[in-house]
C-alpha cells in the first residue's frame, strides 16, 4: 500500500515590501501545510525582518517568500542557492547540511524558551486503539518522506514499542500534517503522525482525532545558503536572536529564536541513521 500522494503545484512566490530596494533576499518554505497557510504564517515576520536588516546595514532591504511544493524542491532551492534562507524541518537540515557541509545556521525557534515542541500520533476519536502495539494489522498515514515529525521520529518511536513496517497492514506517505489528520479523522488511516500544532488545529475544526501518544523533536532551525556575505549572516542572525514583536511571534506560533548549533541535532541524526530498522 505504500504510496507518495504529491499534490502538483507551482512553487509561489510572494514579495514583501518595499517594492523597490538596495538588497532582495529570497526566503524559502515548503509546503507542510497547505501554501495559503504557510504564506500567512510567515509573511509578518518576514515584514519585520525587512524593517530590522534596513536599519543595521543601512540599506533597504526587501524579502520574497517562496514556497516550494516538496520538502526536496525546498532542500535544493537553498543548496543551489535558488533562495538566500530558509526555514526547514531538522531533517532536511540534516539532508541539505549532508549535501552542503557549508551552509550556516542562523537561529532556531524557540517554544517556551525550550528548543523542544512536539509530534503527536493520532487516532479517530472513537477508536478502540490504546496503544502503540495495538496498531499491528493497522494502516498508518506518515508525512513527507524527508519529514521528521512525520517520518523519522514517529517511526523510530514506532520501532521502540515492537511496530514495523511489515507488521502494518498498510502505509502511505501524505505529504502534509494536515493531511494526516484529515486522513485519520475520515477513517482512511487507523492512525498517522503529525506535528502538535496542526493536531490542535485540526481538532478546534471539529475533527474527530485523538491522541494516543507523543514524542519530543527539535525545534525548526533557519538555515544561511553558503555564499551568503559574512555581514548578512551576522545581521540577521542578531535580527531573529532579537525578534520579539508579538504579532510576528504569534503567527509563528513561537515565543523567539535561540542560539543554534549543529549538534543540537544529534537525536535527529541518531533517528535518520537508525531508520532502517523500521523496514526491517
Amino acid at each position: 500500500m505504500k504510496n507518495i500522494l504529491a499534490p502538483v503545484m507551482i512553487p509561489i512566490i510572494l514579495a514583501g515590501s518595499p517594492l523597490s530596494a538596495d538588497v532582495t533576499l529570497n526566503f524559502g518554505v515548503y509546503t507542510s501545510d497547505k501554501p495559503t497557510a504557510m504564506v500567512k504564517m510567515f509573511r509578518p515576520l518576514l515584514n519585520v525582518l525587512e524593517t530590522r536588516l534596513t536599519a543595521k546595514l543601512g540599506e533597504s532591504t526587501r524579502i520574497t517568500l517562496q514556497v516550494a511544493n516538496t520538502y526536496d524542491r525546498g532542500i535544493d532551492d537553498l543548496i543551489t542557492g535558488e533562495v538566500d534562507f530558509a526555514r526547514m524541518g531538522p531533517a532536511s537540515y540534516i539532508i541539505a547540511k549532508g549535501l552542503n557541509p557549508d551552509l550556516l545556521l542562523l537561529a532556531m525557534e524557540s517554544n517556551k524558551d525550550s528548543k523542544t515542541f512536539y509530534g503527536i500520533i493520532c487516532v479517530q476519536e472513537q477508536s478502540p486503539i490504546q496503544d502503540l502495539g495495538q496498531l499491528k494489522g493497522r494502516t498508518f498515514a506518515f508525512g513527507n518522506e524527508n519529514s521528521t515529525i512525520g517520518r523519522y521520529l514517529s517511526q523510530y518511536l514506532l520501532v521502540k514499542q515492537g511496530v514495523h513496517a511489515g507488521d502494518l497492514s498498510g502505509y502511505q506517505y501524505l505529504e502534509r500534517h494536515d493531511r494526516v489528520g484529515a486522513a485519520v479523522a475520515a477513517g482512511q488511516f487507523d492512525a498517522g503522525a503529525l506535528k502538535e500544532s496542526t493536531f490542535k488545529k485540526l481538532k478546534s475544526k471539529g475533527m474527530k482525532i485523538r491522541e494516543l501518544a507523543r514524542f519530543p523533536n527539535v525545534t525548526k532551525p533557519w538555515i544561511a545558503a553558503s555564499d551568503m556575505r559574512a555581514e548578512m549572516v551576522a545581521a540577521l542572525r542578531e535580527s531573529l536572536l532579537d525578534l520579539k514583536d508579538p504579532a510576528a511571534l504569534k503567527s509563528l506560533k513561537k515565543d523567539g529564536f535561540l542560539p543554534a548549533e549543529d549538534s543540537d541535532y544529534v537525536s535527529i541524526r541518531e533517528s535518520m541513521r537508525n531508520n532502517g530498522d523500521f523496514f526491517r
